[in-house]
C-alpha cells in the first residue's frame, strides 16, 4: 500500500512566497529585494524569478531587471473570477447596499488564509474608498478579515504587521475581537489597514454554517463613522440573510 501525504513541497511555496512580495510591492522589485521580503537567499530567489518569468507569471523589465507580477496572471485570475457564480447573485445586493448607503460595497470569498475580493460597487461620492478586485485581506486588521477567522479562517503564522496605529498586533487582544464578531454576527475596523479607511461586513453561510462568502461596506472615515457604521448594519446583515436564502 501507498502511503499519501499532504506535506506541503517547499519550492512551491517559495514560488508563491515570491508572488506575494510582488503582488505587496508598490513598484518593481530586484532581486536582492524580493529575497529579502521573501526570506530566501539570492541564489534561490533569482532561479524561482527566472522560472517564473519563462511561465510568464512574473515579468522583467527590459530597462531596469526588476520583477512585477506577469500577464498571465490577470488571464488566470479572470477564469477563477468567472467560475464565481456567486458574482451574480450577489451582484443586485450590492448595487442595493452602495444606493442604501452611498458607500462602496464589496463581495468577497474565502480562500485557505484570507477572504479575496470578487466583486465590488463603487460609491458615487467624489470622495470615496477604492475596493480591487483580487485583493486578499489582511485577516487581522479588515473587517472582512475579522468575520473570515470567526468563521472558520485562520491566521498565518508569525508576527501580527502594523499596517496603521490603530492595526491589533496583539494575538490575545485579537482573539477577543473575534469572539466579539463570532457572537454579534458582524464585524468592524476602523482605520486598521488605512488610516482614513472605516468598513463593516457580515458572513454569508451555507446551509451546513460554513462561510462562503462576505459582504462588506466601506468608506472614508470623515464621512462612515463608527454612528453611520452603526445605521448600515442592519441593511448589511439583511442582505446577507438574503444571499443566505437563495
Amino acid at each position: 500500500m501507498t502511503a499519501t501525504t499532504d506535506r506541503p513541497i517547499a519550492t512551491v511555496e517559495r514560488a508563491i512566497a515570491v508572488l506575494n512580495v510582488l503582488a505587496e510591492a508598490h513598484g518593481d522589485l530586484g532581486t536582492n529585494e524580493v529575497a529579502r521580503r521573501a526570506g530566501l537567499n539570492v541564489s534561490s530567489a533569482s532561479r524561482l524569478l527566472a522560472t517564473l518569468a519563462a511561465g510568464e507569471l512574473v515579468g522583467r523589465s527590459a530597462d531596469t531587471g526588476r520583477y512585477h507580477l506577469g500577464l498571465r496572471l490577470v488571464q488566470l485570475g479572470n477564469v477563477a473570477l468567472g467560475r464565481v457564480d456567486l458574482r451574480d447573485v450577489a451582484r443586485a445586493h450590492l448595487v442595493a447596499l452602495t444606493e442604501a448607503t452611498e458607500e462602496t460595497a464589496t463581495l468577497s470569498i474565502p480562500s485557505e488564509w484570507a477572504a479575496v475580493t470578487v466583486d465590488f460597487v463603487q460609491s458615487t461620492s467624489s470622495v470615496r474608498s477604492v475596493a480591487q478586485l483580487g485583493r486578499p485581506s489582511a485577516s487581522h486588521a479588515t473587517a472582512t478579515g475579522k468575520v473570515f477567522l470567526a468563521y472558520g479562517g485562520r491566521l498565518a503564522d508569525g508576527p501580527l504587521p502594523a499596517y496603521t496605529a490603530r492595526t491589533i498586533t496583539d494575538r490575545e487582544a485579537l482573539r477577543g475581537e473575534i469572539e466579539q464578531v463570532s457572537e454579534r454576527g458582524w464585524g468592524q475596523a476602523m482605520g486598521e489597514r488605512e488610516r482614513e479607511l472605516n468598513a463593516i461586513a457580515a458572513p454569508v453561510l451555507d446551509p451546513a454554517g460554513q462561510l462562503v462568502a462576505i459582504l462588506g461596506l466601506q468608506g472614508p472615515a470623515g464621512r462612515f463613522t463608527a454612528d453611520e457604521m452603526r445605521q448600515a448594519v442592519p441593511q448589511l446583515l439583511e442582505h446577507a440573510s438574503q444571499l443566505y436564502r437563495r
